[in-house]
């Protein structure tokens, strides 16, 4: 058992802090049916984008062993701090995300997290940090609210309205729209950060240790603004996790991307402030994009979605660079680490054939998130449209008018993400017309008179039929 504990602490684990081995011998005691407690694991989301991709699946299948093992996953949604942005990566200072969209997002990401991750209550929970990050005067109700409350004299209960923009109706709002009260039955208390609660916690970070984080620094030499709240964001982040072990009981591991280990170590320091049995940190190397160099990203449109149809996650594994496939396999399969490193010494003495590999590879990808009978649908697929320089079977198929722009069609299906995309790729001879098997020369071309059956990049195909 101490075996699987030992691989599930190091298998694609970039850093693992835990003094004194405080979290793994909880783990241990765990697994082997010898700790009571829940086991509370922290996954922070800022939901500032609505799909998740291969590389945040690596941090979500590794929490679902840790589930497998009987811990609890909290999936904790930032809605309140998507609202400021995470500075992580970003080289430049990133833009509010309006509540609207955060709300959205944060839907999505709940409903794409059951496709790994088990869901029942004992083993899943999640909240958003606006649920300790706003308070009562925070609430701007409509005027027309409805807002009542049970009043008991001499041992008779009834309803009175109350205005909803008074202090009273907002309080009324406030407990009865808590995640805490609402969702997770907490009735005797309700966790709330005031300005005073952050400003303690301030008091126990110094300014050195915010500024020295490279990120930070590389900006400051680069003549770029560095501006006050992205450099609290690491505060809040740990204030999170001292708000989680008071809600749960605990909060015995945070875990996340090595991109998030600053912010993952700060909530060490906020809990200590707070003499609060301080987090472990456990940070996940990066599975990098389609390119096989950036980190997986959809911004930078190299990424593959969980959503992804069989079909299409299956080309585009199969269009990752050869010197990626063992970064792959090792965080982006359940295949054995000796397995893997007996694959990538044969691929280094020509002994493998990559194609053959990646066919393995994207055959096991595409089986954890579709099964395997879909897998060997999309496998059987690929080859005949690929190797056989075919059209898939269910090429997807919509109607235009001759004359009609492209461009306009492609992006109106979601074939491509904007038309900035549909110029690049056209500029790069990445669109083909299998009718004519010409390259698509120009970003204004237009629906032909019997229609075309376009090839999109490596992997997306549609036919325009004419009306």
């Amino acid at each position: 058992m101490n075996k699987e504990v030992d691989e599930i602490l190091s298998r694609g684990v970039g850093s693992f802090t835990d003094p004194e081995g405080v979290f793994k011998e909880k783990l241990e005691k765990k697994a082997q049916g010898k700790y009571p407690k829940d086991i509370i694991i922290k996954l922070g989301v800022d939901p500032s984008r609505p799909d998740i991709h291969l590389g945040h699946a690596v941090i979500l299948r590794k929490l679902r062993q840790f589930q497998d093992l009987g811990c609890k996953v909290v999936f904790l949604v930032g809605d309140f701090t998507a609202r400021i942005g995470d500075p992580s990566g970003k080289s430049k200072t990133r833009p509010e995300v309006e509540q609207a969209e955060v709300d959205k997002n944060a839907k999505t990401y709940i409903d794409q997290v059951g496709k790994i991750l088990r869901t029942e209550p004992h083993l899943f929970s999640w909240i958003r940090n606006s649920d300790w990050f706003t308070n009562v005067t925070d609430l701007n109700l409509p005027d027309n609210y409805k807002v009542d409350m049970d009043v008991t004299v001499d041992g008779k209960t009834t309803k009175i309205k109350i205005p909803p923009n008074s202090f009273m109706g907002k309080a009324v709002v406030f407990e009865q729209s808590r995640m805490q009260v609402r969702d997770l039955g907490l009735k005797d208390r309700i966790s709330v950060i005031t300005i005073l609660n952050v400003l303690w916690g301030l008091r126990h970070i110094t300014h050195s240790r915010l500024v020295d984080r490279d990120l930070f620094q590389e900006r400051i030499k680069s003549g770029q603004e560095l501006y006050m709240h992205e450099m609290l964001y690491p505060v809040f982040q740990g204030i999170d996790s001292f708000v989680l072990s008071q809600i749960y009981g605990s909060c015995d591991l945070e875990v996340g991307g090595t991109d998030q280990t600053f912010n993952m170590l700060m909530g060490r320091d906020v809990m200590k402030a707070n003499k609060a049995l301080p987090q472990s940190v456990l940070s996940l190397e990066i599975l990098p994009g389609l390119d096989g160099k950036e980190k997986m990203s959809k911004s930078l449109d190299n990424y593959i979605a969980v959503t992804d149809v069989p079909r299409e996650m299956f080309g585009k594994v199969m269009s990752i660079p050869d010197s990626a496939i063992a970064t792959y396999f090792k965080l982006a399969t359940y295949t054995p680490l000796s397995e893997i490193k007996e694959t990538e010494k044969k691929l280094e003495e020509n002994k493998h054939n990559p194609r053959d590999t990646k066919l393995r590879l994207a055959h096991e990808i595409v089986s954890i998130y579709h099964g395997e009978k879909s897998a060997k649908e999309a496998e059987k697929d690929f080859i005949e449209t690929f190797s056989q320089k075919g059209v898939p079977k269910d090429i997807d198929t919509v109607q235009g008018s001759q004359g009609e722009k492209i461009s306009d069609i492609l992006l109106a299906k979601g074939i491509v993400s904007s038309k900035t995309e549909w110029r690049r790729l056209v500029k790069d001879g990445a669109v083909t017309d299998l009718e004519t098997e010409t390259s698509v020369v120009s970003p204004d071309e237009v629906v032909s008179k019997g229609g075309n059956t376009l090839k999109v990049g490596k992997h997306r195909f549609i036919k325009i039929e004419t009306k």
